[in-house]
């Protein structure tokens, strides 16, 4: 009995050898291959294939780095900007100091929205390296989009998220907060920087296109982030509007809770109809895009609630904003290393999609309170 079992096994560990010899020599045979014909070349062929070889591992090792290394990643940056400290709203004069001089230059409170909106684009596109139009992340895994995989994608799902937020921003200081409604034109600034913004997220210098090499999507982030200050120098100086009046709140919180409102449509659909756990390779993709897009409304928010500080006295507003503040940093602090979409019931995997649309679903109520109060 004992020689039959230990035959067994034997015969198990014999099939096993010979199909793991099998998958051997399928994925190391391109290797081999390609080492045969290098050994037969001269060293005219063999030097640019090093070159080549060279290139690729350096591409590969900058890539991975890019993705993995989250320079300036702080949910709470939001605290460097002093807003508490501020006097008076986005626009408003200045009050002149104690002691200073009559004849100095007026001056008026810049909008803490647009430097949080040009400081979150300066740190998706120069503190780190965008990530969505970068050669090796459009050429994928082995032909395999990215965001397909549970590999490398995190970071560029998450800066997508964040400028998620910017553009929605970006639309509403050229509509509503950066002139008097009815009364003067566009701004120039703002809506350059509106139209840059809005420009795809995947491009690079070359595409699809047959007329030669284009703009990469970066250069355009870029020039928008100088647009941006260019209109936050001016309002500075008084020569820009930015028109804080209650129904424009109202329509830039709307806004918002839309924008969280389709955010949480998807992080549903995920979890309702996608829950395999560990296993499904694009829930690290939606999650981290949420938490990008959490992570920029979060300090515009915040910044909102400088630049319409007078609305917001006004309406007794500080109580249901700072409880909307406090589930934004609740939201924030779900960092899972792995991210999981199990279904909501179960007691093995975690069920992240779902809990980061709960967080959601409380911020967007908060932001429609807001609204409503402001309503009345």
């Amino acid at each position: 009995m004992l020689d039959r079992i230990a035959g067994f096994f034997r015969l198990i560990g014999q099939t096993i050898g010979r199909w793991a010899r099998l998958f051997s020599a399928w994925a190391f045979w391109p290797f081999l291959a390609a080492h045969g014909w290098y050994q037969r070349r001269s060293w005219m062929i063999r030097l640019p294939v090093i070159a080549l070889v060279v290139l690729l591992v350096g591409l590969y090792g900058y890539f991975f780095w890019q993705t993995q290394a989250w320079t300036n990643f702080n949910p709470a940056f939001v605290d460097q900007y002093r807003l508490s400290e501020r006097k008076v709203a986005a626009g408003q004069d200045v009050p002149v100091a104690e002691g200073a001089a009559a004849t100095a230059p007026k001056t008026c409170q810049r909008s803490a929205i647009v430097d949080v909106a040009a400081d979150l684009t300066d740190f998706n596109v120069n503190q780190n390296a965008w990530i969505s139009s970068m050669v090796l992340y459009k050429a994928g895994f082995f032909g395999i989009d990215w965001d397909h995989t549970p590999f490398f994608d995190n970071k560029a799902s998450f800066q997508r998220g964040v400028n998620q937020a910017v553009r929605r921003t970006s639309v509403e200081l050229v509509d509503t907060l950066g002139r008097v409604r009815g009364t003067s034109g566009i701004n120039n600034d703002l809506q350059s920087a509106r139209g840059n913004l809005q420009f795809d997220e995947y491009s690079w210098y070359f595409g699809l296109n047959p007329f030669g090499p284009k703009t990469p999507t970066p250069s355009y982030y870029r020039t928008a982030i100088e647009k941006l200050r260019k209109f936050n120098t001016d309002l500075a100086a008084c020569n820009a509007t930015f028109d804080g009046r209650a129904d424009n709140l109202v329509q830039f919180i709307d806004r918002i809770a839309n924008d969280l409102g389709g955010t949480s449509d998807m992080l549903a659909e995920r979890s309702e109809n996608h829950n395999r756990g560990w296993f499904d390779t694009r829930a690290d993709d939606r999650f981290w895009f949420a938490y990008g897009q959490l992570y920029g409304y979060y300090a515009i928010m915040a910044a909102a609630q400088a630049d319409f500080s007078q609305v917001v006295q006004e309406r007794n507003l500080g109580a249901i904003w700072g409880s909307t503040t406090r589930q934004f940093q609740a939201a924030l602090r779900i960092q899972p290393a792995i991210i999981s979409n199990g279904r909501e019931d179960g007691w093995i995997m975690p069920s992240h999609l779902a809990t980061m649309g709960f967080y959601i679903l409380r911020v967007r109520s908060n932001l429609v309170e807001i609204r409503s109060v402001l309503d009345r």
